[in-house]
Formats: structure tokens, sequence, C-alpha cells
């Protein structure tokens, strides 16, 4: 599968304003590996930065005054994303941005060249429920180095994520199952399986279990699932009477 990492900057937050585009980064991965090839470019926006922008990017209105519309790199964009899928943090952003740019000029939004769009900020919320999931905190959680990220760019930021997203997916294809494997027996001979054994919880254990389901009752406003079944099962007749 071709797959491209994406990244853009921007004058502000919101394209329905005006804001637009001053930055696009692109790197391939083609079985998810690194192939070398990337698109970059610098974009004069034909309107000033907003100061939080620059703040964030370091993208000035001065740097961007010769550098091309996005018309004239329109094509050659098109043509390195053209049916590949699409790997984007907070993929929302960058497509209503891209997808301005491109009604802009009247061409077709971006989902007509590409496939699919995976949205990693959407992938890390799933696997870290309540966590800060921007591209400093996955870097941290998965080792890769980004002492390098003084300020935000579209190219070291597209980078950055094939890494985070390379590590977020490893392991994924230990799932698949093998139907034409022979079946595995877990036992030898006419070995007799020995008798299971029953542990018990102690009353302290027990206390502590009850202490530790209140604490994520009063933490998830009353849908701790497990006290919900422990009160079904309560509730219903026993098999017995």
């Amino acid at each position: 599968m071709r797959q491209i990492m994406l990244d853009t900057e921007t004058t502000g937050l919101d394209h329905r304003t005006g804001d637009r585009v001053i930055e696009i980064g692109c790197v391939e991965l083609i079985g998810r590996k690194l192939t070398g090839q990337r698109f970059h470019v610098y974009l004069n926006p034909g309107r000033p930065i907003d100061p939080g922008a620059v703040a964030i990017h370091g993208l000035t209105d001065e740097f961007l005054a010769d550098k091309p519309v996005f018309a004239v790199v329109a094509q050659e964009f098109c043509d390195f994303i053209r049916d590949a899928e699409l790997v984007i943090h907070n993929a929302a952003f960058d497509v209503g941005f891209l997808n301005n740019e491109f009604s802009l000029i009247g061409r077709n939004p971006i989902q007509e060249l590409c496939p699919s769009v995976v949205d990693t900020l959407r992938m890390a919320r799933d696997l870290r429920p309540g966590r800060k999931n921007n591209l400093n905190a996955l870097c941290g959680e998965f080792g890769v180095d980004n002492s390098g990220r003084q300020l935000h760019g579209a190219l070291l930021d597209a980078e950055l994520l094939a890494e985070v997203y390379l590590a977020m997916t490893r392991g994924q294809n230990s799932l698949e199952m093998d139907f034409d494997a022979p079946p595995v027996s877990m036992r030898r001979g006419n070995e007799v399986r020995p008798p299971l054994r029953v542990q018990r919880a102690s009353a302290d254990e027990l206390v502590d279990h009850q202490r530790v389901l209140t604490e994520i009752a009063k933490e998830s406003k009353g849908k701790c699932l497990w006290q919900a079944l422990e009160a079904e099962s309560s509730s219903e007749p026993s098999a017995l009477q």
C-alpha cells in the first residue's frame, strides 16, 4: 500500500474566515517503509498571517512574499498524492484547508484523488483516552526523537508523524489468522488434566475491590460497568429457586 503522511501550516485556524495554507509537507511510505520521496512547498497566501500562527510555525509575511501561490503547485501536489492513502494528524483540519484551496481554483476535493484518509489523532484517542495526544506527546509515548522540533513545520511534522504512525500500528499483522494451518492440540497423549484450583479473594481484597469500583464510578460519573453488572446479577432470581 502507498501511504502519504501529510501536514500543513496555515495563516490561522479557520479557512471559512479567509485563512489559507502556507506550507505543505508530505513523505511517502510503501509497504510501511519510508521511500525517501517527499513533497514540500511554501506558499504565498495573499493575505497577512495571524501573529498567533507565526508564534507556532515561525513563518512570516516577508518570508512568504516571493513564494508561489497554491494554483502554481496544485498539479504537482495532486500528482504526488493521487491514489495514495493519506495519513494526517487531526485530518479534518488539514483536509478542510486543502479542499478550500482546491475550491478557490476550481478543482475537485481531495477525496476524489485519494481513496481514504487515516486520522492519527482519532487513533491516538482510542489508544490513549483522556490523555494528551498532540504530536509532541505521541513522540514521547512512542520514543520518537523530536528534539529538533522547536517550531511546527509541515515537512518535519510529516516525518515525525510517519514514525509515530508506524509505532502506533506496529504488530497489527499479528492479528491475522492462518485458516490453512492444522489445528493445534494442547494435550499430550492420554494425559489426564489435573483439577482446576480455585483461588478465592480474601476479605481485605474484596474491600479493596469495592473501593476501586467506587473510585471508578466516581470518575466515570456513575458509569462503572462492573457495578452495573453486579447489581443486575444480584437482582435476578436464583436458578435453584
